[in-house]
């Protein structure tokens, strides 16, 4: 199986890339900068992804995973933060970046028997939780929620699943060291989650432990 992961340089993204690269399977695991074992991918940019696309050339993709993603407004003011460049960067990432890679890798994944897609996005982007703060991740990863909704209809007729999934509450860079679970636990669960989607679970939105997650 052909796997490509954004945003594997950590966190997550690594994680799981070092899971399916130990069960053999190939990774392409893309990062901003460049790194061992890992092709540069700025995922605002269209013209990287245009680049990735073609040092594919013909292979098909069983599964995309969209995992880049920022948290740049932790712990802005109401009053006095949240500037305009914030939101334009955050959704540049967490919500263009995922369209374009999706768009951009769309002759790869017709090419695959199963393809699949992962959508990374959070439970701060359900309708459900609103205990303020936060304004342009939530947004952003609600925005991320309604776009993988909206790809599983269309892509459904050409046989491409997605799903749209909560990580949990990880012990990363961005959610702390706090945090409910482990990078391992997490990855092992999305992996598990993945492995399940199906065209008959097509827009699924789910958590890294299986519990189906209101929108």
């Amino acid at each position: 199986m052909h796997i490509v992961i954004t945003g594997a340089s950590r966190g997550i993204g690594a994680a799981l890339s070092a899971r399916y690269t130990a069960a053999g399977h190939h990774v392409t695991g893309t990062a901003r900068a460049a790194g061992p074992g890992l092709t540069p991918l700025d995922v605002t940019n269209p013209a990287d992804h245009a680049r990735l696309a073609a040092t594919l050339a013909d292979r098909p993709v069983d599964l995309l995973i969209c995992n880049a993603g920022i948290y740049a407004d932790k712990g802005q003011n109401l009053d006095t933060g949240y500037p305009a460049p914030l939101w334009a960067d955050t959704f540049a990432t967490n919500v263009t970046g995922v369209f374009l890679a999706v768009q951009a890798l769309l002759p790869h994944l017709a090419r695959a028997a199963t393809p699949k897609i992962a959508i990374i996005s959070s439970q701060m982007g359900s309708d459900t939780r609103a205990p303020g703060g936060s304004y342009i991740y939530r947004a952003s990863k609600a925005a991320a929620l309604n776009l993988g909704r909206n790809l599983a209809t269309d892509l459904a007729p050409r046989g491409i699943a997605v799903g749209i999934y909560h990580p949990g509450w990880v012990q990363t860079d961005m959610g702390g060291s706090s945090a409910d679970i482990t990078v391992d636990q997490s990855a092992s669960g999305l992996a598990a989650r993945f492995d399940a989607l199906t065209l008959e679970t097509t827009g699924c939105f789910e958590t890294w432990d299986g519990r189906a997650h209101p929108y």
